[in-house]
Order: structure tokens, then C-alpha cells, then sequence
């Protein structure tokens, strides 16, 4: 966990430092085909179910397998690509723009964005904090951009112990870019976070709590993860008090990227 938060503090620094984009190889971001130590297995996320959105999130739990937690063995960040490039075949791929900062676009009210950027980099903005429920000013620069994080709804070490390790290195890279699997939050509560799953961590803000599990299940349903038994137990809970809560889709309109002004 120690080492994960490091990373999440100087990730966000090196996003945002001077406020420059990052910096992208000529194709939009790293080599998708590198290979990796983990057994690799060809699989593709499950194609968009026609009642997609329209049963409930737990209806959409009881899809999900269920099975015991994957060694980690074998899992580091760099399994799933490098960080926050715009080369995946996700939502908003290959737009121009890194996907932090599509996802601050689409996260933050009243933004500035950066002269000269395309339209990508956030200068500053205001952030609803879905977590804590607070209202959060970002601002742009070395000292002040960790106020503000992007999450992986689905943590990348829960994925990777609960499948991502039998997907291959593009998929893996389109999970951790997928819009479906982002949000801006406030940056403590990122770092509390963690790695943790739906049985080990809840948003302190209770009224989010339904759209957080939802969100959970529509990423692992997308990529074909499983929940472990605590997990689905904790899902269920949440769902019981707001049993017509629905799934998200890539196309809802607090999922969906906006495109980046030219």
C-alpha cells in the first residue's frame, strides 16, 4: 500500500508538472503488444448486452463469477501500460489528450484550460468530490494538482487479482484508460483507497456509495473480472438500499469523455 501511494503522489506530480501534457510517443503512447511474465490469454470484454443499463446493478451482480482472490504475484503499474495514454481502444482513445486530463474535463466545473494545450491540459476547476461529498478547488502545478486524483473505480491491483492477469497487455492498458473506470476524487481518499475492493472500502459519502458499487460491477462485467465472495457480500449490501439502481454505460452522460476544444 506504501509503495502504491508513493506512486499515486508522484504520478500526479509528473501529470501536472509545470503543467505540461504529457509527453507521448509518436503513436499516441506506449507499445500495446510488449509482453509480460503473466500467462497471457486472449480475451476481449464482453460485447454491450442488449438490456445493457436497463436491469438493475443487482441483477448485474448476480452475472459476475465468483471466486477466490489471484496471487499478485507478478503484478506491478507497468502491467497496465504506461500511465495515462491516449493509445487504448477505450472511450476517448486517441483523442489527443492524455486521459487524466480527459478525465478532469469531464469531472471539474468552471475549468481554465491551458493556452496552446489543444484543449487538454486543466489549468484549474472545481471538483464535487464524489467521495467525501466536498467541494474541492483544483489547481494545476507541483504542490497543489494531488488535491485532486483520478481512481480506478476498480483499483488496478483488485483487477489483476481478480482476472486482469489473464487479460492481455491491451486490454489491461484500455482498462486502466477506460473512462467507465475513472473519477476524479479527492486525493486523500484516493490514497485510503488504496487497492482496496468494494469489502474493504466504501466512499465516506453514503449517498455515492450505490453509484460506486454499480460502476464496480458494470467495469467487471465489461472486462470480464470475477468478485470474491466478501466483495459480492458488501456489493449486495450497498444494493439493498437502492435496489433500482442501475449499471452505467460508456455512453451515460457522467461517463462519456467530452472532446477536447481546438
Amino acid at each position: 500500500m506504501r509503495i502504491r501511494m508513493i506512486a499515486i503522489a508522484l504520478l500526479g506530480l509528473s501529470m501536472c508538472a509545470g503543467c505540461q501534457p504529457p509527453q507521448l510517443n509518436s503513436n499516441g503512447g506506449g507499445d500495446r503488444s510488449s509482453s509480460t511474465s503473466a500467462t497471457q490469454v486472449t480475451r476481449t470484454p464482453a460485447a454491450p448486452d442488449a438490456s445493457a443499463g436497463e436491469d438493475t446493478a443487482l441483477t448485474e451482480l448476480s452475472r459476475l463469477p465468483v471466486k477466490g482472490r489471484a496471487a499478485m504475484t507478478g503484478y506491478s503499474r507497468d502491467q497496465f501500460g504506461p500511465a495515462w495514454t491516449d493509445d487504448v481502444a477505450a472511450p476517448g482513445g486517441h483523442n489527443g489528450c492524455d486521459t487524466r486530463n480527459d478525465i478532469l474535463r469531464r469531472d471539474l466545473t468552471a475549468t481554465a484550460l491551458k493556452p496552446g494545450s489543444h484543449g487538454c491540459t486543466v489549468l484549474t476547476g472545481q471538483l464535487a468530490d464524489p467521495y467525501t461529498g466536498r467541494s474541492i478547488a483544483f489547481r494545476c502545478g507541483s504542490s497543489t494538482s494531488a488535491a485532486v486524483q483520478i481512481d480506478h473505480v476498480v483499483s488496478l491491483g483488485d483487477a489483476w487479482a481478480t482476472g486482469a492477469q489473464l487479460l492481455t497487455s491491451a486490454l489491461r492498458q484500455d482498462l486502466a484508460n477506460d473512462p467507465l473506470n475513472l473519477s476524479a476524487v479527492d486525493g486523500p481518499a484516493n490514497v485510503q483507497k488504496s487497492d482496496a475492493d468494494a469489502a474493504s472500502w466504501l466512499p465516506a459519502n453514503k449517498p455515492d456509495r450505490c453509484t460506486y458499487v454499480a460502476r464496480q460491477i458494470a467495469v467487471k462485467l465489461k472486462y470480464r473480472l470475477w468478485v470474491v465472495p466478501a466483495e459480492r457480500s458488501a456489493m449486495a449490501r450497498v444494493l439493498a438500499a437502492c435496489p433500482q439502481q442501475r449499471i452505467p454505460t460508456d455512453s451515460d452522460a457522467d461517463v462519456a469523455v467530452p472532446a477536447p476544444q481546438r
